[in-house]
C-alpha cells in the first residue's frame, strides 16, 4: 500500500511564481457576496456577441452526429485551407496549408504547446516585461531559463535586446514578442519586424510572435504581421486567436503558421495531447474567415468608441492617460499621489473605494508595476459609472 505525503511537491507547479491577479480578484469576489457593485474592467474577457452567421453555422453543424465524433488534432483541411487564404489576401504572404498551418486551442494553449515541444531546460528564452503572462509562464512551465527584455517608454528595445544576448550564455534559443502589445498596447511597423527578422538570423534564435490582436488597430486598416517580413518563415511563426476579432473567446480557436519544422514539432505534441477542436467549432470558424469581415470592422468600432470614453473621463479626471492605437485595452499609469501603493494596492483601492476592478501592472511583469491595466469589456454606460467612481476617490 502506497501512501501519499501530505506535503507531495511538484516541481514544475513550484517553478511557477504567485498569481499576481489572483490577490485581486478574491477581493472583488468578496465586495460582489456582499452585494456590492463592481464594474469589471480587469480581465480581458471579450463581452461582445460573436457574429450571428458565425453561431448560426455552428447551430447548423451541430445537427449533424457525423461532427460529434473525434475530430483531428492539427485542424481540418478545410479550415487549414481557409487559414491560408485568409493571410493571403490580408497579408499577401503564401501559406502551405499541409505543412505550415496548424489549428490550436487558442494562441495561449498553442503557445504553451509549442514551447514545451521547442524547449528544453536551462535553454534561454528572452521575452518582454511587461507582457501578456503565458508568455514567461510558458518557459517556465517547460523548464527553459527566462531572460526579460523591458518594453518602457525611452528605452531602446533593441539596445536591450543586444545587450541581454551579450551578456546571456548559453546564447537564446526563442524569443516571444507581440504586437498590438498586450498591456502596453504598443504597435509597431514592418521596419521593426525586419529588424527582428535580421537579429533572429544573426543569433541563432527562434521568433515566435503572439498576433492575437491583429485587428484591433484604431490609427490604420490593421496591424502587420510578422511573416511579412521576407525570409521570416525561416526562423519563426506567428499565433493568431479567433477570440478578439471575431469574438469568440469561449470558442477557444486560433492557430499557428509559419515554420514548416516548427509546426511539424507543435503538430506532433498535440497529437499526443487532443483529439482536436469540436468540429463544428472549426466549421463555423471557416465561415468566420471566409465571410464579409464588415462584423470585425463593427467590433473594432465599438473598442474605439468605448476606448474614447475611457480615456476622455480619465483625462478630465485629473488622470493623464494615453490614448491607445491598438487592442482593447487602456495601459495607464498610476497618478503621482497614489504610486508609492504599487499596482496591487492601487488596483484593491480602486476596487474597495471606487467601485472598479482593473488590472495590476505586477502581474504582467515587474516593469508593469506603476500601471494599471482597463479592459474595455464593459457598455458605454458602465464605462461612464467607472470614471464616476474613479474621479470620485481621485479627488
Amino acid at each position: 500500500m502506497i501512501i501519499m505525503d501530505k506535503s507531495m511537491k511538484f516541481s514544475r507547479v513550484l517553478r511557477l511564481p504567485p498569481y499576481v491577479f489572483a490577490e485581486v480578484d478574491k477581493l472583488k469576489i468578496s465586495l460582489r457576496r456582499a452585494d456590492k457593485d463592481i464594474i469589471d474592467l480587469g480581465m480581458g474577457n471579450p463581452d461582445l456577441p460573436t457574429p450571428p452567421h458565425v453561431v448560426d453555422k455552428l447551430l447548423e453543424a451541430a445537427q449533424k452526429p457525423s461532427n460529434h465524433r473525434y475530430s483531428a488534432s492539427r485542424g481540418i483541411a478545410k479550415l487549414r485551407a481557409a487559414i491560408a487564404n485568409w493571410y493571403k489576401n490580408r497579408y499577401d504572404v503564401d501559406i502551405d496549408p499541409e505543412s505550415e498551418v496548424v489549428v490550436t486551442m487558442g494562441a495561449k494553449e498553442g503557445i504553451s504547446h509549442l514551447v514545451l515541444s521547442l524547449i528544453s531546460p536551462g535553454d534561454v528564452v528572452f521575452a518582454p516585461n511587461p507582457t501578456y503572462p503565458i508568455h514567461p509562464y510558458s518557459v517556465i512551465i517547460a523548464g527553459g531559463d527566462l531572460r526579460s527584455i523591458p518594453i518602457e517608454k525611452n528605452r531602446d528595445f533593441f539596445e536591450d535586446l543586444q545587450i541581454a544576448t551579450e551578456q546571456t550564455w548559453p546564447r537564446p534559443k526563442m524569443l516571444i514578442i507581440s504586437f498590438p502589445h498586450n498591456p502596453t498596447t504598443e504597435v509597431v511597423d514592418l521596419e521593426f519586424f525586419q529588424k527582428i527578422c535580421n537579429f533572429a538570423k544573426e543569433n541563432d534564435i527562434i521568433v515566435v510572435h503572439d498576433f492575437a490582436y491583429a485587428d484591433l488597430v484604431f490609427d490604420r486598416d490593421m496591424a502587420p504581421s510578422f511573416l511579412q517580413i521576407d525570409g521570416a518563415k525561416t526562423i519563426g511563426v506567428e499565433f493568431f486567436s479567433m477570440s478578439k476579432s471575431y469574438s469568440m473567446p469561449g470558442w477557444r480557436v486560433g492557430f499557428c503558421i509559419g515554420n514548416s519544422e516548427i509546426i511539424a514539432a507543435l503538430t506532433r505534441i498535440k497529437s499526443y495531447l487532443d483529439y482536436g477542436i469540436f468540429q463544428p467549432v472549426q466549421i463555423a470558424a471557416i465561415i468566420a474567415l471566409n465571410s464579409d469581415q464588415s462584423c470585425v470592422k463593427d467590433i473594432v468600432n465599438i473598442y474605439r468608441s468605448r476606448r474614447d470614453v475611457l480615456v476622455d473621463g480619465l483625462n478630465r479626471s485629473g488622470w493623464p492617460t494615453d490614448r491607445p492605437k491598438a487592442t482593447m485595452f487602456v495601459w495607464a499609469g498610476i497618478p503621482e499621489k497614489f504610486q508609492d501603493m504599487g499596482s496591487v494596492e492601487f488596483s484593491k483601492f480602486l476596487i474597495r473605494e471606487a467601485g472598479v476592478a482593473v488590472s495590476p501592472g505586477r502581474g504582467f511583469g515587474e516593469y508593469g508595476d506603476g500601471y494599471v491595466r482597463f479592459a474595455l469589456v464593459e457598455n458605454e454606460e458602465r464605462i461612464r459609472q467607472a470614471i464616476r467612481g474613479i474621479r470620485r476617490v481621485l479627488r
